[in-house]
């Protein structure tokens, strides 16, 4: 079970730096140093940094995957904020109502209404 373990982590994070290769932070020296699997097969233990050394080296492989900056760069197909339609002047009213063409009652909250 503990090799399965560290199997599927493994191969979870080698997925991910193959996909995101061309987005790979720079400021990274080296890739992540996986210590160990965990008995979980959504937990992995990494070797951390000594700027990190107090923290717990055990984390979810959710947080080992990229990270996407932007929206733009998960989905460059996206529009921008399309623009907003033209709003359009409506004059004040034409005047008094003369005939009802259609009318109709409907219940809302228990009480009849009646719409034009």
């Amino acid at each position: 079970m503990w090799k399965r373990a560290c199997d599927t982590a493994a191969k979870c994070i080698a997925e991910e730096k193959e996909y995101n290769k061309q987005r790979w932070d720079k400021s990274h020296m080296e890739p992540l140093n996986l210590t160990k699997g965990t008995n979980w097969k959504n937990a992995v233990e990494v070797k951390i940094t000594e700027e990190f050394s107090r923290k717990h080296p055990v984390f979810p492989v959710s947080l080992v995957k990229p990270y996407f900056q932007t929206e733009e760069d998960k989905f460059p197909s996206r529009e921008k904020n399309p623009t907003p339609p033209e709003i359009v002047k409506v004059e004040d009213s034409p005047g008094p109502v003369k005939k009802i063409i259609k009318a109709r009652k409907i219940r809302l909250n228990g009480k009849d209404q009646r719409q034009y």
